[in-house]
């Protein structure tokens, strides 16, 4: 998956407007290779592993900085996240979206924190979401989950 994922140049999101059919379906199967390598990892490996595995990414070269996506469209590639992967069979639950986010925005050279939170009232549950720069790029639960990690 990473050396065919690595060839392609990523799709940017253009500030204003829509993407153009090709890029649409482009950036669907970016988002499906990366969360079958994703559920895949996980289950062989530690999700620290995972994370730093899916962040060592060159950004790629093709892309000039100016095309950059910023906050808003960072917003928009974890909106497309949601929307693509909703689509999909298999475990698609907060945690694979998350990762499957951290690898979009580390290919496109924007860091980003996973982060981890529980609750524990009125039964336990864990749940995962991606911040940039504090601000939720996926859903944080409505702020009943106490953070636990910061990946």
């Amino acid at each position: 998956m990473r050396r065919c994922a690595e060839r392609r140049r990523p799709v940017t999101i253009p500030s204003a407007g829509r993407l153009h059919p090709s890029e649409r379906l482009r950036l669907a199967g970016e988002i499906a290779l990366v969360s079958l390598y994703a559920r895949f990892a996980l289950r062989r490996e530690p999700i620290e592993l995972v994370v730093r595995r899916l962040r060592t990414v060159v950004p790629h070269p093709a892309m000039p900085v100016a095309q950059t996506p910023g906050a808003v469209d960072a917003w928009r590639l974890g909106h497309a996240v949601s929307r693509t992967l909703r689509l999909l069979p298999g475990d698609t639950r907060c945690l694979v979206r998350s990762l499957v986010l951290t690898r979009l925005l580390a290919r496109r050279g924007i860091a980003s924190t996973l982060v981890i939170g529980t609750r524990t009232t009125p039964e336990f549950l864990a749940h995962a979401w991606v911040e940039l720069q504090g601000t939720p790029l996926l859903d944080p639960g409505g702020g009943a989950f106490a953070r636990l990690a910061e990946l």
